[in-house]
Parts: C-alpha cells; structure tokens; sequence
C-alpha cells in the first residue's frame, strides 16, 4: 500500500505549534456566559472588571451578585420576559449555579496561582449588572472546596 504525499495545508497544519491554553479568568469568564446564557435563555455578554483585593479572604469563594442579576435571574427562571428593576435578595439557585461553574473551571484548570478576586459587567436583555468573586488564599483551599461542589452538586 503506498501512501500520498502530504498536502502544503495539511503539513502546515502538523507542524504548527500547540496553541496556548487560555488562563483560568478567560475559560471561567467564557463558561459563565455560555451558562448563564442558557440558564436564562437570552444572550449574555460579560466583560471582565477590575477589582480590588479583599482585606479579609474567605475560606470558600463567595459570590458577590447585585439586584440587577439576581431580578434577570428571578424572572428569566420562573418564566418571566420582562424585568421590572432589582431583586432585594440574590436567590441560592443562582449562586448554586454560579459554584458550580466555578468549581469545574477550577478542577478542569491548569491554574498557575488563584487571584484575590474576579468581577465582571454583565450585559442581558439591556440590563447591566455586576457580578464578583472573591477567592479563599490558598489554592489548596480552592481544591478542597471544588471538589466538595462537585461531589454534593
């Protein structure tokens, strides 16, 4: 059996350097959106902000959401198409949501360091909300917890 050459295209292409993986800010950006996209059943567009370092990190990662999120939430999950202004509370449902993305980002990562704190603008539906993190100090913290999501979840 004799083989054929190899194409330009297709020795272009098995020679091409591996490409750098994305860091774990811009895999769990892109996953958030793709969840909370399909979770709300609209477009969602998040934008990575700058934050400050918490004076006093947390043992687990807590979740930071404002009123905006939590009503687009609210009336995206119980059926709703309009939203009428800012919950007064951010429901569990969505923070469970939001761990568990965390939590597989965080396993699935080859993470070099954990930051202090992450946040991001959110763009759904013409609303505009913000949404942060803050991160336990120890990556083995962060381990321990992910694994925990992950095993209850």
């Amino acid at each position: 059996m004799r083989f054929l050459e190899l194409s330009p295209a297709e020795t272009a292409f098995l020679t091409a350097p591996f490409p750098v993986p994305d860091g774990f800010e811009t895999r769990l950006t892109r996953r958030l959106a793709a969840t909370l996209s399909a979770r709300l059943r609209l477009a969602v567009s998040l934008q990575i902000q700058p934050t400050a370092e918490p004076l006093d990190p947390p043992a687990a990662p807590a979740w930071v959401a404002d009123g905006a999120l939590a009503d687009v939430w609210l009336t995206r999950r119980l059926g709703g198409r309009c939203t009428a202004g800012a919950a007064s509370f951010v429901p569990r449902t969505l923070i469970h949501t939001l761990d568990a993305v965390l939590a597989e980002s965080w396993l699935d990562a080859d993470a070099q360091g954990l930051p202090a704190a992450l946040a991001w603008q959110i763009t759904a539906d013409g609303t505009q909300a913000l949404l942060a993190v803050q991160f336990p100090h120890q990556e083995t913290d962060m381990t321990r917890w992910a694994r925990e999501v992950i095993r209850h979840g």
